[in-house]
């Protein structure tokens, strides 16, 4: 991963994120049916158990991948945009030996995680809510992602994609300072004295899946605000504060952490998955495009 060109990290970032979103959707959509169930509504789910019988038993296993498609179509240009970003920045922070610290880890993850956001995630994370949110209503009206984008965009213009935006940049850029700071840390630590130390897929996993835990303890009230900005009745905030002063209000703090344990499961694999695939593809392209 040292030092490699940035154009050589973009392709096996792709892959990695496509491949992963594929493995843990359905505990995304679990975790996001938790978070846009309002307490005064009363909630529609008593736990993940239910919300998992309830929508197989209405929509049939399927119904587990509703949204899918906007997350599969994102999901390999976000993880493009992330790890390049991140390789972007990290090679022109690295000290002389070419190490890059803990602190200036964190720095490189939060440029990676706005980007992402601004670029990829807000609009796609915006039609997944809009997509799982629809099939919870009485008359879902989205047919599929592209009527679904086009039904979003027809009605909201392309302002509606971008709902939640301020609170869609504060959570991916805290999710990738703490990620990749964690993950920096724990290589440095890992490789001691010696820069050029192999390190054991299985160890990067488990390194990974330890940094997405970090992350989902250290951020969930972002994402659970996040989706509340970007589901269908999104018009009731007028703004990231205003609607995290009415959970408050109104459910209290313990509404912040809806969707904690799905989250927590398909986070630790995904960053897990998405680190080994990332370094594996990597060092494939580094011998296919090797240069003096």
């Amino acid at each position: 991963m040292c030092g490699a060109p940035a154009v050589k990290v973009e392709p096996g970032g792709g892959i990695a994120g496509g491949i992963e979103i594929c493995i843990t959707f359905p505990t995304e959509y679990v975790k996001t049916q938790l978070q846009l169930d309002e307490k005064a509504n009363p909630p529609r789910y008593k736990g993940i158990v239910d919300c998992v019988k309830q929508t197989v038993d209405g929509h049939g296993v399927r119904g587990l991948y509703r949204g899918l498609s906007s997350l599969l179509y994102g999901s390999i240009p976000k993880a493009a945009v992330r790890f390049g970003v991140f390789e972007f920045l990290s090679n022109k922070m690295r000290d002389e030996s070419g190490k890059l610290d803990s602190t200036r880890g964190l720095l490189c993850g939060l440029g990676a995680g706005v980007a992402e956001a601004v670029v990829v995630v807000c609009p796609m994370e915006t039609v997944k809510v809009k997509f799982i949110h629809d099939q919870s209503s009485a008359n879902p009206k989205y047919r599929g992602f592209f009527h679904g984008v086009r039904e979003i965009v027809r009605t909201e213009g392309l302002r509606g994609t971008y709902q939640g935006l301020t609170a869609t940049v504060l959570k991916q850029g805290s999710n990738q300072a703490i990620r990749f700071y964690v993950m920096t840390s724990l290589r440095n630590w890992y490789k001691g004295e010696d820069p050029n130390k192999a390190i054991n897929p299985l160890v990067t996993g488990a390194f990974g899946a330890f940094a997405g835990a970090v992350s989902v303890f250290g951020n969930t009230p972002l994402d659970v605000i996040k989706t509340r900005m970007q589901g269908l009745e999104a018009h009731k905030y007028k703004s990231t504060l205003d609607c995290a002063v009415k959970i408050m209000k109104h459910e209290g703090p313990k509404a912040f952490y809806k969707g904690t344990v799905p989250r927590l499961g398909r986070v630790c694999m995904d960053v897990a998955i998405v680190f080994i695939i990332y370094e594996e593809v990597v060092k494939v392209l580094n011998k296919v495009w090797k240069t003096d």
